[in-house]
């Protein structure tokens, strides 16, 4: 299965694991549920899933990777208690907590969060002495003599034999005792996940165009050269970084994430060609709806290869305009919800800015706590972020306000004028798309660039989101698929809507 299908079967089997009976016992007891167990090649996105799962059921997670553990910090350390047994004093041995246990309950302490998951990487590679110790763990969910709390899920994961020299092999008892999925590279599902995190245009170009560089193991006699869906993500982060600090994005550098020479090679040719071409295009006229005759008549002539790469810029500025939409529509959401709660706690006598700051603090804890729990999203960081840039916006409003100015009435006309902001950016957003479309049936006409126009924005998490909300007659012109499917009400009406009008 692909790393998608495989995140599906663990939400669903936390969910089936943490299924309740009337009385609020787990339906499926503790020692019946079997651990997953997810088999794949390094470097394809196990540990990403996780989080991800996490975030999106609201449960805590804590990961260790297993290879890093000894028996002791795995099992606890022995020490020497005296018991009577038969009327006879006896020194006998017990056990400090596990490390991993002890984690588990911290979390718990921390957060409030009484459920979650428990992620052990790469246990098929554990050292002699531990090996032991992990059967008992997939069977009776105990590291030492400390049991794994109930409510939290185990799921674990290792590396195939070719890939690790560490592996070792479990017998049938084992793999008897663990739901186990074996995971392989698929590079169409990556990429989608690959959009949500900003990942360089130039990187899922040149994939697109070279798919079979997108994941390869080989060996060679000069060692293994290698590239993994990790390394491209990596290099995605060291790139943009680089750009905006004007330093060098070169052979030297690419080839310390794509260990494989030839790829290597190939991406950094492919770099520089795709450098002219961001300068060539200048896709923000395209989006503003002001191309050059120019530029026109170079998308006319050009190859293939370089239509692809033209459309992966023009779609990383489309993306980076609904981007920041969709993240101030989020952040309007929350910021509405805190005003309302300000309000109702103005209207019972207290202090207005004493009411904004406690909104401040209620905001970072709670992220403070997701952070620990570890199911924060880097989505929601940017969407906290914004909020609190809002509230203490609030805030200098409220310590300079007049004393004729009613308490309320500053925080309202500030949200309106947010309101009025992002109907502007919405209004920008679109008309980017529009004038994509525009340019590209002026252009390619009704050639096959048009339908890799619409399969990108359907698979960009921000564009098929925007479009579902606010609508985009040219996609839809072009998707005669999904034709039938009716545009949701206009989020404006809610932002509207939010009953910060009557004070």
């Amino acid at each position: 299965m692909n790393i998608r299908e495989a995140k599906e079967q663990i939400e669903h089997a936390v969910k089936l694991y943490l299924e309740k009976d009337e009385k609020g016992r787990y339906i499926i007891p503790t020692e019946k549920q079997r651990p997953v167990f997810l088999m794949g090649a390094p470097g394809i996105g196990k540990t990403a899933i996780m989080e991800q799962v996490a975030q999106e059921l609201g449960v805590a997670l804590v990961s260790y990777t297993m290879t890093h553990h000894t028996r002791q910090s795995a099992l606890g350390l022995p020490y020497i208690v005296e018991k009577e047994y038969g009327g006879e004093k006896v020194q006998v041995s017990e056990y400090t907590m596990s490390e991993i246990i002890a984690a588990v309950y911290e979390v718990m302490e921390d957060t409030g969060i009484r459920e979650g998951i428990l992620f052990l990487d790469e246990i098929n590679c554990v050292s002699e002495t531990l090996a032991p110790a992990m059967l008992q763990f997939l069977q009776y969910k105990t590291f030492g003599q400390h049991k794994v709390p109930e409510g939290w899920i185990i799921v674990t994961a290792g590396n195939p034999p070719e890939y690790n020299h560490s592996v070792r092999e479990f017998d049938i008892a084992s793999w008897d005792r663990v739901k186990r999925m074996d995971v392989e590279p698929d590079y169409s599902v990556w990429k989608t996940y690959a959009y949500e995190q900003g990942m360089h245009p130039a990187i899922l170009t040149y994939l697109d165009l070279k798919k079979d560089a997108f994941y390869s193991v080989k060996n060679t006699v000069d060692g293994k050269n290698f590239v993994t869906a990790r390394g491209w993500e990596d290099l995605s982060q060291i790139m943009c970084l680089s750009e905006k600090k004007n330093l060098p994005v070169d052979l030297n550098l690419i080839s310390q994430y794509v260990q494989d020479e030839q790829i290597a090679r190939d991406f950094a040719i492919y770099y520089d060609l795709f450098k002219k071409y961001k300068n060539d295009y200048q896709v923000d006229r395209i989006l503003f709806g002001i191309p050059s005759e120019q530029v026109r008549q170079r998308a006319m002539k050009a190859s293939f290869d370089e239509r692809i790469s033209f459309l992966g810029l023009l779609m990383d500025g489309i993306t980076d305009t609904v981007k920041e939409t969709m993240e101030m529509q989020n952040a309007l959401f929350v910021f509405g919800d805190c005003l309302k709660k300000i309000k109702a706690d103005v209207e019972k006598g207290r202090d207005l800015v004493s009411c904004i700051e406690q909104q401040k603090e209620c905001l970072m804890e709670q992220e403070k706590q997701k952070k620990r729990a570890g199911n924060l999203s880097r989505a929601q960081v940017w969407e906290d972020d914004r909020v609190l840039v809002y509230l203490e916006e609030c805030r200098k409003k409220a310590g300079i306000r007049t004393p004729d100015e009613r308490d309320f009435v500053i925080l309202r006309d500030y949200f309106a004028q947010l309101t009025e902001s992002f109907q502007e950016q919405t209004r920008k957003a679109s008309g980017c798309l529009s004038n994509s479309f525009y340019f590209c049936e002026d252009v390619f006409e009704e050639g096959q660039e048009i339908l890799v126009l619409v399969t990108e924005l359907t698979e960009n998490e921000y564009t098929a989101r925007f479009i579902s909300q606010y609508g985009c007659r040219e996609y839809f012109k072009h998707n005669k698929n999904l034709m039938f499917y009716e545009r949701q009400k206009n989020l404006m009406d809610q932002i509207q809507n939010l009953g910060l009008d009557q004070v």
